[in-house]
């Protein structure tokens, strides 16, 4: 009896061993398969017959892998909207997207990039509608989300587009959708109220230019926190009192925040939870833009997912975290604030489409203020 219950563990164990190698065979095998299979439209040689002009990547690496060639214009299907791309901005995605990294190629394709286009923010003037779509006609000016909008034309679906508005450039309506959707949503995480004091952390990038003005817009007290050139940048878009992180830690002040939108994630919890009211909020927005290294970055991550929840469960101070989604009513919302001069868009430089690969390379190397656009095709209004 003594010798029955050791030789039953045994087998259990030699089974569950043998189990747990057979899973790790498998996914192995699973994951050698996917790899090779990772593949693009770049290993198709034949030269497209309705061609138009696109930067693209065939391969992960630094911009040098971007390329300004001819690929084939896209061809809406029912339900999608073809843009006749007028022009495009710039976001630390696109940035992310091309970097050989692990985390990436998760995403993106194993071996090779999944999808050969860049660019997500359009604006632009549609070519031709899918005979589903019912809100837009040819010639309608038109903004907001797609995949691959760093070429001469673009495809989306109908909901994630609205109407330009008129008083609007092209160059000003692309620059809003990613950035401006991201600062939107993270403002209404921090439910803000007129008359708080609230912290912008990280205040000259594409989305800390929009967050600083939408938060006055929703009359907030803003405090933006930037570099001693930024100063007067901040000033000109309506920060009521500035913090040259060069010269002071804002986590040190005696001042306390009821939100703090942190888009650079450069402090500690303890730190900013000093600096929070009893019950305020920190906004986990960002992780320190294009210009920070990926193993940096995946650490913030991580602290964002997980010791942010876990403080959050013991304290009245939150923070709160979210992902950017795509918001059809919120577009609409930034296209009344821009409409209405109560956000202006704040744009660094405009580029050619031929000279995208240097605006990723700007943009990569983390100093921007404000937004990248390219500008496509006919001269933009």
């Amino acid at each position: 009896m003594s010798l029955v219950r050791p030789m039953k563990r045994r087998r259990i164990l030699k089974w569950i061993t043998r189990a747990i190698l057979v899973l790790l065979i498998l996914a192995f095998l699973v994951g050698f398969v996917a790899y090779w299979r990772s593949t693009n439209e770049c290993d198709l040689k034949t030269a497209p017959t309705n061609p138009m002009k696109a930067i693209v990547y065939c391969e992960y690496g630094s911009p040098d892998v971007l390329k300004f060639e001819d690929v084939a214009k896209p061809v809406p299907n029912d339900d999608q909207v073809l843009i006749k791309v007028r022009a495009a901005s710039l976001n630390a995605l696109d940035v992310f997207m091309i970097r050989d990294t692990w985390f990436g190629r998760l995403f993106f394709g194993l071996r090779k990039p999944r999808d050969t286009g860049l660019g997500r923010d359009v604006a632009g003037q549609v070519e031709a509608v899918g005979k589903n779509v019912t809100q837009f006609k040819p010639g309608d000016e038109v903004f907001g989300i797609c995949r691959g909008s760093l070429a001469e034309y673009a495809v989306t679906i109908e909901r994630a587009l609205v109407i330009k508005p008129p008083n609007v450039s092209f160059e000003q309506a692309a620059s809003l959708p990613l950035a401006g959707l991201t600062a939107l949503q993270g403002l209404r995480e921090g439910k803000i109220q007129p008359g708080q004091k609230v912290l912008v952390n990280g205040a000259t990038g594409g989305v800390g230019t929009f967050a600083v003005q939408i938060a006055k817009s929703l009359g907030a007290e803003v405090t933006a926190v930037c570099s001693t050139r930024n100063v007067d940048l901040v000033r000109s878009i309506g920060a009521d009192h500035v913090i040259d992180y060069t010269k002071e830690d804002f986590t040190k002040s005696d001042q306390r925040y009821d939100v703090i939108f942190d888009n650079v994630a450069n402090h500690s919890f303890s730190e900013r939870r000093r600096v929070l009211n009893p019950k305020g909020i920190c906004v986990l927005a960002g992780m320190g833009g294009a210009g920070i290294k990926t193993g940096e970055a995946m650490g913030r991550i991580a602290g964002n997912l997980f010791i942010a929840r876990g403080l959050s469960s013991f304290t009245n101070q939150k923070f709160a975290q979210y992902m950017t989604k795509l918001s059809k009513p919120d577009l609409i919302v930034l296209g009344d604030l821009i409409q209405a001069g109560k956000v202006r868009p704040v744009i660094e430089r405009t580029y050619k489409l031929s000279d995208a690969p240097e605006a990723i390379r700007q943009l990569g190397a983390g100093h921007a203020r404000g937004k990248l656009v390219i500008t496509i095709g006919e001269e933009s209004r």
